[in-house]
């Protein structure tokens, strides 16, 4: 069972993971994981403390001669930025986890939400990810990323005109990001259990991502004012590739399975919390009017939320696929999954 968990504050000494199930003898380097989080802190409209960082992993288990062995992977990424870890801050931001936070825990210092609920934790999830990405590569299973909208601009000089505007104004905007997964084989997930249906828990791990409110697959919403002869895929047969569809309206998932087509998952952003111009609030202990605390942020953070997407789908669906091709070696799944492919046609 592919299982993992994540640590670290914002701006705390380090951000941890720990990822329990990767099989052994997976090829596997801190630069393969360095890549992607150097792609993470690329963007139009990142703000000052991207200039600081230099995120690079330090894989402390569970991968030895260049090659996982089975055991639980571990890692660390270094936060540089850790000047205001030990300063209080009570000014309640309006759209962030401050209000909801501090009166669940009873705290009376907002840092103590903020620095986990930060968008800063992405960086060990980008990180388990890439592993599991890299996991399904050797399946022929790839990802891609992109930006669909910024503040309702679908061109890149338009969205990023948008952001100067936003950022001379003090505003943020949030957007749509894209992930296109090919080469998933048919039949991860499953109808027969809430739990086991592929397209709640990539919805789910999609809506986990900080910022994010709207997730849909495939058609989507679209798929409401259309008539089923609109929406529906028609099934086709060969001999040589087996069962498929001319077109992917369903998003690459039926039923709660994988159906063989490209998944296809979009995600709605929402505009980042801390405003330069802050917005009216409430000061947590005194209960008087104030602006919202304000903080070093970005204005918009779509671009690498992207990649942050592509992990987040990459853990669902390499945790699904170990589901089904389970195996304490590379070279059992392998196995697994040839005589699988074999069947199906």
């Amino acid at each position: 069972m592919l299982r993992y968990l994540t640590a670290g504050e914002s701006h705390g000494p380090a951000l941890v993971a720990i990822l329990e199930g990767i099989p052994a003898n997976l090829a596997l380097s801190a630069d393969d994981i360095n890549r992607d989080l150097a792609r993470r802190q690329q963007g139009y409209g990142r703000g000052d403390r991207m200039k600081i960082e230099q995120d690079k992993v330090e894989i402390t288990s569970g991968v030895r001669n260049g090659k996982t062995i089975g055991s639980p992977i571990a890692i660390r990424i270094i936060n540089r930025s850790t000047e205001f870890f030990g300063k209080s801050i009570t000014q309640l931001r309006p759209g962030h986890a401050d209000l909801a936070g501090a009166l669940k825990y009873n705290q009376k210092d907002v840092r103590n939400i903020l620095e986990r609920s930060s968008a800063r934790e992405t960086a060990a999830k980008v990180a388990v990810g890439v592993i599991c990405k890299k996991l399904l590569s050797e399946y022929k299973i790839n990802f891609f990323g992109k930006v669909v909208q910024i503040g309702g601009a679908t061109k890149e000089k338009d969205w990023q005109k948008a952001i100067d505007e936003a950022r001379e104004k003090g505003d943020t905007l949030g957007g749509v990001f894209e992930i296109t997964v090919t080469g998933v084989p048919v039949g991860l997930g499953s109808h027969v259990q809430r739990d086991r249906c592929l397209d709640g828990k990539l919805a789910q791990a999609i809506m986990a991502i900080q910022a994010v409110k709207g997730v849909e697959i495939g058609l989507g919403f679209e798929q409401a004012s259309l008539p089923g002869s609109k929406v529906h895929d028609e099934i086709f047969y060969d001999k040589e590739k087996g069962f498929y569809h001319k077109t992917n309206n369903a998003g690459g998932i039926e039923g709660g399975m994988s159906n063989g087509e490209p998944i296809i998952i979009r995600a709605a952003v929402k505009p980042i919390a801390t405003l330069k111009k802050p917005l009216k609030s409430v000061d947590l202990v005194s209960k008087k009017p104030a602006e919202a605390f304000v903080e070093r942020s970005d204005v918009c953070a779509v671009e690498p939320a992207v990649v942050v997407g592509e992990a987040a789908v990459a853990i669902e669906l390499a945790t699904a696929f170990l589901e089904k091709f389970s195996g304490d070696s590379l070279e059992d799944i392998s196995a697994a999954h040839k005589a699988y492919l074999a069947r199906i046609i």
